[in-house]
């Protein structure tokens, strides 16, 4: 294993915001299929519970690739992997708006998974080559606003570009996207030589050093809770907050500007304090999740306790990130990885979990029990992982 190398002197921002850029273009054509998938099934002929498929197989990519794209790309340089994963988003997006049937469809979505993981699991180790030690976790925040930002704008925008255009147009203007980006990142992403000997053996070795499976645990609790209840977000908000169909637009849409807030504000948090910006993240998302559950707040106290739970959650990628870096910054694109499949994994698990306590006991249950899984992740998180502080890299 080779020593963590020495930190750059000056930031290279650009380099930063292309990296961002990346991650929106890439969640953006992950989120889509979720506002086309009715005129997608129609026009290929099948259900659109096989349509549907489009997004787990994208996601299953995802965790694959996160896993795997430390060892087999160790060789390589890293501006060529992050080129290479843009490039994927655009050949996946072009040949998805042609496809003639739902095989050529499912296989350009598991391209896109290939480069969704793969970006990701790396964007965090880059950040620290990009730019000084001090300035990571501002960096890490502005790569992150980027699944803010498409999760406020993927889906309507999508379903209004289908409207208007065909849902096969909408996945043009998705390769359209990404070769923006990809002339972005040719001019700013300097050379990354590769520096860590990543093998399949180091993802073991990484979660058996001291604090990480621990650290991994904490952050599995936070994103099942957290996923149990957005699945169920539109019920809730319905039959709890009594919002109509007007209203309930408008409150996701703010709801995932607060998220964005809150993926901005955490990089603020995390260069004061990682510790408490990971236990801080899941406390007020179990404070909210209660008293929506169990205090009859009225109409305007739900709708705060709703945006004070979006921006609650805006800070959980950064912070995890941030952390996994800390943790094992020899071995930060393997970490960075595990974080991957632990997050697309809860995803599934927080869904199925929520799935069931809706059936035992509808929204009510699934925002108490989330409620007190995410607190008791916050306690967890307070008194036993590890938080290590920056640390120059020499």
């Amino acid at each position: 294993m080779e020593t963590v190398s020495p930190e750059p002197v000056s930031a290279s921002w650009a380099a930063v915001f292309s990296l961002a850029l990346g991650v929106f273009g890439l969640l953006t054509a992950e989120y889509l299929p979720a506002s086309l998938l009715t005129p997608m099934a129609a026009e290929l002929g099948v259900s659109e519970a096989v349509a549907g498929q489009a997004v787990t197989v994208t996601a299953v990519a995802a965790m694959l690739s996160g896993l795997l794209t430390a060892s087999l790309t160790r060789r390589i340089d890293r501006r060529l992997v992050l080129l290479g994963f843009t490039v994927l988003l655009i050949v996946s997006s072009l040949l998805v708006a042609v496809a003639a049937n739902t095989l050529m469809l499912l296989l350009m979505r598991v391209l896109l998974g290939v480069a969704l993981g793969g970006f990701w699991s790396m964007a965090a180790a880059v950040a620290m080559r990009l730019v000084p030690a001090a300035l990571v976790p501002r960096a890490v925040s502005i790569i992150f606003s980027g699944i803010a930002v498409a999760t406020i704008v993927a889906v309507p925008l999508g379903s209004y570009l289908g409207e208007l255009a065909g849902w096969r147009s909408t996945f043009l203007a998705a390769a359209g996207l990404g070769v923006l980006t990809l002339v972005f990142q040719l001019f700013t992403l300097p050379r990354m030589p590769p520096r860590a000997t990543a093998r399949l053996g180091t993802l073991w070795e990484v979660l058996r050093r001291p604090g990480f499976g621990l650290g991994i645990a904490g952050m599995l609790l936070v994103h099942i809770g957290h996923y149990a209840l957005f699945t169920y977000i539109r019920p809730a908000l319905e039959n709890v907050v009594k919002v109509d169909v007007d209203e309930l637009t408008l409150l996701l849409f703010v709801f995932g500007l607060a998220n964005f807030a809150g993926t901005l504000a955490a990089g603020w948090l995390l260069t004061k304090s990682l510790r408490l910006t990971l236990a801080l993240t899941p406390a007020l998302m179990g404070v909210a999740a209660l008293a929506v559950a169990l205090v009859p707040a009225g109409k305007i106290g739900y709708v705060i306790l709703v945006l004070l739970w979006g921006l609650a959650f805006g800070g959980v990628s950064v912070a995890w990130s941030n952390w996994a870096t800390r943790m094992v910054p020899d071995q930060a694109e393997s970490a960075g990885g595990l974080v991957v499949v632990g997050v697309q994994s809860a995803i599934a698990a927080g869904a199925a979990a929520g799935g069931a306590l809706f059936g035992l006991g509808g929204v009510v249950t699934v925002f108490t029990v989330s409620g007190v899984v995410l607190l008791a992740s916050a306690l967890l998180i307070a008194l036993r992982v590890a938080a290590p502080h920056h640390q120059s890299r020499t």
